[in-house]
């Protein structure tokens, strides 16, 4: 089976925060609302959430405060497994050499890998599990 019989559509978008709160502030001022808030260690996590598109933000990971700042765009993915071996089959970029995991997001944590595109881009395939 090919990769793309493995999600559904856009999942988020992540953009790494210099200021989170100050962040969060901003989209809940353009008209998002924070559809979750989780710990990833010692950083915190948002999610905020505007019809369809949702965006990721987190502190913790250096910001270039440039143009482009985008760190991934996510495909929400319905079996991560079997994505990823997918990917590996079809000879994609792979960013990740094994499933990553982090499971205090969402009631049951999440799995997920990415590989590159042609442009340097990250695609993350990400399963809330």
């Amino acid at each position: 089976m090919a990769l793309n019989d493995y999600f559904t559509g856009l999942q988020h978008i992540g953009i790494p925060s210099k200021d989170l709160d100050k962040t969060i502030a901003f989209y809940k001022k353009l008209g998002f609302e924070q559809a979750g808030l989780f710990h990833n260690g010692e950083n915190r996590c948002a999610f905020m959430k505007y019809n369809d598109l949702v965006i990721e933000t987190w502190e913790g990971d250096p910001v270039t405060m440039k143009n482009g700042a985008i760190n991934h765009f996510s495909m929400n993915c319905t079996d991560v497994e079997k994505a990823f071996e997918a990917a590996k089959a079809e000879g994609f970029d792979m960013v990740n050499d094994e499933i990553q995991s982090i499971p205090s997001f969402w009631d049951n944590g999440i799995r997920f890998f990415n590989i590159l595109g042609p442009n340097h881009e990250t695609i993350e395939f990400c399963q809330i599990l």
